[in-house]
């Protein structure tokens, strides 16, 4: 299997556990204040992260490593935590999964211009047919229009993209799980002060299930998942492995019906084999410029 293969299966993995962020957010938030669920789950994560870091004896980053793990940090660990979940105390999760599909185009863009990654024209092509398909999905089910949670979906966006590429890029030299690991640990002494406020000014009770929506987005969305993700992407490319994110909002809709009742219209359905087509084509396109 080729690293770009390996790198594909990788990023699906990851996708598949970040698909569930919104549904579980929106669960937390529900009864939680969204910012303390947003700064909460990076230190939950950020405590694993030192028993990781310890179980590897990991050495401490170079003096070129912490630029790129600070704009990490502040792409996936505080800019698309706290965005999201504002988003989710005002918008279904199926709504903001539509939102979220322009992220693989985003994170592609992030790493054209930031890394100089060129994929073919062919990819591109195939990526904004894809993020043009999502968009169109979101505004069939907005009436036309965007809503206001939308504005902080779309920032959430920007922080997503530039943290995914800047610390995938990253993760060819650092690897997968040093790099969600240290970008965590980095923000842990100005989070924790934070979140611990946030718990005494607004509250912490809660039900089961908001504390069960609050424990996945701690553990899997903030922590397991990027160790797939980063690896994913430093094996197969940023833009191309990026793609595979055109799926989430689809594997999102099928976790908030499951998950919270929300309904699953058969037309989501031909979204998704129409997105699934288009990466399809973007792969095939990005491995012949490759070939060639």
């Amino acid at each position: 299997m080729t690293d770009e293969s390996k790198g594909m299966w990788l990023g699906l993995a990851g996708v598949a556990l970040f698909s569930l962020t919104l549904p579980f957010t929106r669960m937390a938030v529900a009864e939680l204040n969204p910012v303390f669920v947003a700064f909460g789950r990076a230190v939950v994560a950020a405590l694993c992260s030192m028993l990781l870091l310890w179980k590897l004896k990991a050495a401490l980053p170079t003096g070129a490593q912490w630029k790129p793990l600070a704009l990490t940090a502040l792409g996936v660990v505080v800019g698309f935590p706290v965005f999201s979940s504002v988003a989710m105390r005002y918008v279904p999760a199926a709504h903001g999964a539509i939102v979220l599909g322009i992220l693989p185009l985003a994170t592609a863009l992030f790493g054209a211009l930031r890394f100089g990654e060129r994929p073919s024209a062919g990819f591109w092509i195939a990526a904004v047919a894809g993020s043009a398909i999502v968009i169109v999905f979101a505004l069939s089910q907005g009436g036309g229009g965007l809503q206001a949670a939308d504005l902080a979906l779309l920032a959430a966006v920007l922080a997503a993209a530039m943290g995914y590429a800047e610390g995938g890029r990253l993760s060819q030299t650092m690897g997968g799980q040093q790099v969600i690991a240290w970008a965590l640990l980095l923000s842990l002494p100005v989070l924790l002060p934070i979140t611990v406020w946030l718990g005494w000014r607004y509250g912490v009770s809660a039900s089961p299930k908001a504390w069960l929506g609050f424990a996945y987005v701690s553990v899997f969305s903030m922590f397991i998942g990027f160790f797939f993700w980063y690896k994913g992407l430093a094996l197969g490319g940023i833009a191309r492995v990026g793609q595979v994110q055109l799926l989430q909002p689809f594997l999102t809709l099928l976790g908030a019906a499951l998950l919270l009742g929300e309904a699953l219209e058969a037309r989501n359905m031909l979204f998704a084999l129409a997105v699934l087509a288009v990466v399809a084509f973007g792969r095939k396109m990005a491995v012949r410029r490759q070939a060639a």
